[in-house]
């Protein structure tokens, strides 16, 4: 019998599985400093700044401010200003709010963005041999209404629900949200669910401490991918093989050496 068969609900992940960033960051944040007639800041400052002021903001103020009521633009006005002023840019507040306003309507776009080729087949796939679909994703809202949509990838075609971490609050890896996504689905048992990403931490781990199937994708051939599947955890090259694994006759590959070793799990969890 196929894992398949055996399924009501399937969620997955969006970044690094439905779709990917197109380009480097600093493609994004030079044509938005030139369109206000500054020079282009250094790419890898800018990268590292960034990267920096995100990880602080996600800190002080998670889900994008959500615990705060915190407004999305304001959540972004402030990561974006202090990514600059770590690359050590700093500009007159007219010309940030040239700049910014720039930026997030760029990410708030399809613009930085391209879908896999598998990826809408594949999810009407599995509605079309009656799974429900969800999306659980480390995201705010303009995913939901405007990313996704403008990708081709719409909600009551390709997927069913989502939970997104700025509008519910709570963000991967807690469990909480794979909780959310069974309750979400009509309270499916976590037996009959399965997970699809591609992150140990964030999404096989937490997905398998809720009960659910995971599974996880390597599309990009990572260092890291070895050693999931050491961990015992089932780990493709993409949503074509992901179809094929779950309309197999033989039983997916064992994840009982995750659940056995509190070790590989250790492992596992603080390697992303």
């Amino acid at each position: 019998m196929s894992l398949l068969s055996k399924l009501r609900l399937v969620t997955v992940d969006v970044t690094g599985t439905l779709i990917a960033y197109k380009g480097q960051l600093g493609d994004y944040y030079c044509m938005a400093a030139k369109s206000a007639g500054m020079p282009c800041p250094d790419y890898k400052r800018m990268h590292e700044g960034f990267k920096a002021a995100y990880t602080e903001m996600t800190v002080k103020h998670p889900c994008f401010g959500h615990a705060s009521n915190m407004p999305n633009i304001d959540w972004w006005k402030m990561c974006v200003k202090d990514s600059f002023i770590r690359a050590g840019y700093e500009y007159d507040d007219a010309t940030f709010e040239k700049i910014f306003r720039r930026i997030y309507s760029t990410f708030g776009s399809s613009a930085p963005y391209s879908v896999f080729p598998d990826a809408q087949q594949f999810l009407r796939w599995l509605r079309n041999n009656g799974c429900t679909v969800g999306i659980v994703s480390n995201a705010e809202y303009r995913y939901k209404d405007v990313v996704l949509p403008a990708l081709g990838l719409n909600e009551g075609s390709e997927w069913d629900f989502g939970v997104f971490s700025g509008i519910v609050g709570v963000e991967k890896p807690d469990r909480r949200m794979y909780e959310a996504a069974l309750e979400m689905a009509g309270g499916v048992a976590a037996a009959e669910a399965l997970h699809i990403g591609d992150s140990m931490r964030k999404d096989y781990a937490p997905a398998r401490r809720a009960g659910m199937h995971a599974l996880l994708l390597d599309r990009f051939r990572t260092a890291e991918a070895e050693g999931w599947r050491r961990s015992g955890a089932a780990v493709l090259p993409d949503l074509a093989a992901a179809r094929e694994w779950l309309t197999a006759a033989a039983a997916p590959p064992a994840t009982a050496a995750w659940r056995r070793s509190p070790s590989s799990q250790l492992t596992a969890e603080t390697s992303e």
